[in-house]
């Protein structure tokens, strides 16, 4: 009898620990900050986040620790962004998709005629969160994906997506008409690489950056002195740095248009291939966008716009005038 009531005791032991698995918060892992604010917005208390790289962190540089490696062993879910934003760490990326969930979710959530192509080794520009009406495209991938994991959690992740949504979009109008308000001759964005392509379409500003798409490749004096003869040309008041980058080259465009007597400022440092520091409002994604748009607009001679109710309780809880 004894032996019967242990032998039930342990067929019901799958079950338990099943169910509790599914309680919890699916362990999610991300390559960058981005992808991971955006899907712990999604699936709120149903998914637990954490991303590889944080802020100041180069992706295209980026190589995997043994820490990472651990970190990736015990994900339920990796997502990253593809199109080769995270250069090396790929194959590593790859080698996990055979054991893991794993979702490219840039190349499973944009339409292929939304990108702009590079004439380089990437192919296309993967810096497709810099168009806030692009990345808001990912939410239903995210949401797909977390809902099969969590069933239970499928109301309230999709309830999360639609205000985030909503967010995200609004977030995306009000960018494009803080940008209308700076002069037309100044409207020249100059910064340190190319991660700024789909800002500049989205938003109605030119895109000068000294470096190609990646950070890998080099800069020469030529392209030093072909972007000063930007800035003095068009008479442009300030260039940008940018938190992942190194500011040398940037510094040389501003010494180089000295020497022609155009004075030019550093407009601020920009968040292009990572976010602020965790905890701040810069350390999120809207955050992220909202603080290179204030930065832009500020220095260019624009002025903000201001900021439209769907985004209202987010001001509010960061303590942004609106």
């Amino acid at each position: 009898m004894a032996t019967k009531y242990a032998m039930a005791l342990l067929g019901l032991l799958p079950l338990s620990t099943l169910a509790s698995a599914e309680e919890a918060p699916l362990n999610v892992v991300t390559t960058i900050g981005m992808i991971a604010d955006v899907a712990q917005e999604v699936g709120g208390e149903c998914v637990s986040v954490e991303a590889m790289m944080g802020p100041g962190v180069d992706p295209h540089l980026y190589q995997a620790s043994a820490s990472d490696v651990a970190t990736l062993r015990g994900a339920e879910q990796i997502i990253y962004s593809g199109y080769s934003l995270e250069g090396q760490l790929g194959s590593v990326l790859e080698n996990f998709s055979q054991r893991t969930p794993t979702l490219a979710v840039s190349p499973a959530s944009i339409d292929p005629s939304s990108l702009i192509t590079s004439q380089d080794v990437y192919g296309i520009d993967p810096h497709l969160w810099m168009d806030v009406s692009l990345w808001a495209q990912t939410l239903p991938a995210l949401s797909e994906t977390f809902s099969e994991a969590r069933p239970a959690c499928a109301d309230t992740i999709e309830a999360n997506t639609e205000r985030y949504q909503a967010q995200l979009l609004a977030l995306h109008e009000w960018v494009k008409t803080s940008i209308a308000s700076i002069p037309e001759q100044q409207r020249v964005l100059v910064t340190a690489h190319d991660a700024f392509n789909y800002f500049g379409r989205a938003y109605g500003i030119e895109v000068e950056g000294i470096q190609g798409i990646s950070t890998e490749t080099e800069t020469g004096i030529a392209d030093i002195r072909s972007m000063a003869d930007t800035v003095v040309e068009r008479e442009i008041p300030a260039v940008f740095i940018e938190s992942t980058i190194n500011p040398r080259t940037i510094q040389a465009v501003i010494d180089a248009a000295r020497q022609r007597d155009h004075d030019v400022a550093i407009g601020g440092e920009l968040y292009s291939d990572a976010m602020g520091d965790t905890g701040t409002v810069d350390g999120t994604y809207m955050g992220m966008i909202y603080r290179n748009t204030q930065h832009i607009v500020d220095a260019l001679g624009g002025t903000l716009a201001p900021l439209p109710d769907p985004l209202t309780d987010w001001a509010d809880e960061w303590e942004l005038a609106h």
